[in-house]
């Protein structure tokens, strides 16, 4: 996992201009601080990649928890930023707005960490299923798990509506399950 340098990030920049045209005054504050930490830490990674992302062997063997702090707000490159924060972008305008911004960013902090547990457990069970030692060692890094939990948790509080994923319209309770597979197919790893 390297971030490739040297180069323009059109990601980055699709993102701010996106941000712009929402405007910061619409923008809720604790969704704008989560836009702000992960483009800050985009630009300013804490450490490279491979020493921040979450696997079992480096979250379970090893004992570095840190790393489901870390992983979560890093990513791989400026389109995987783009995509993540787009997705964060209009899922917080929605949800922030509804739960009011402490239990929106309480349920941020939590879905964070958590999500990196799940991973883990996903991947330890993955090992023991399928005899293969191989998945104690997928690194993860990203928002996205977040983000599919503040989908589920939008379609529990704004039920009956119709999402369009990839211009099909579909279903909002069916929708972040063919998100998941459609950014699979888009973004495989």
């Amino acid at each position: 996992m390297q971030r490739r340098q040297g180069r323009v990030n059109a990601g980055l920049l699709l993102l701010l201009y996106q941000i712009s045209q929402v405007g910061l005054q619409n923008i809720p504050s604790v969704t704008l601080g989560v836009l702000a930490l992960n483009i800050f830490l985009f630009l300013n990674p804490v450490r490279p990649l491979h020493e921040v992302c979450i696997s079992v062997n480096e979250g379970f063997y090893k004992k570095n928890w840190q790393r489901l702090l870390l992983s979560p707000v890093h990513h791989a490159d400026d389109w995987h930023l783009y995509y993540n924060m787009i997705s964060m972008l209009w899922k917080g305008i929605m949800l922030e707005k509804k739960l009011k911004s402490v239990w929106f960013a309480y349920i941020i902090a939590v879905f964070s960490v958590l999500i990196g547990v799940v991973y883990m457990i996903l991947e330890f069970m993955l090992v023991e299923i399928l005899g293969d030692p191989s998945y104690e060692m997928n690194c993860a890094v990203g928002f996205s798990g977040v983000l599919f939990a503040l989908k589920v948790l939008n379609n529990h509080y704004n039920p009956g509506r119709v999402s369009n994923v990839l211009g099909l319209p579909i279903a909002s309770k069916y929708a972040c399950w063919v998100e998941l597979v459609a950014i699979h197919l888009i973004s495989p790893g």
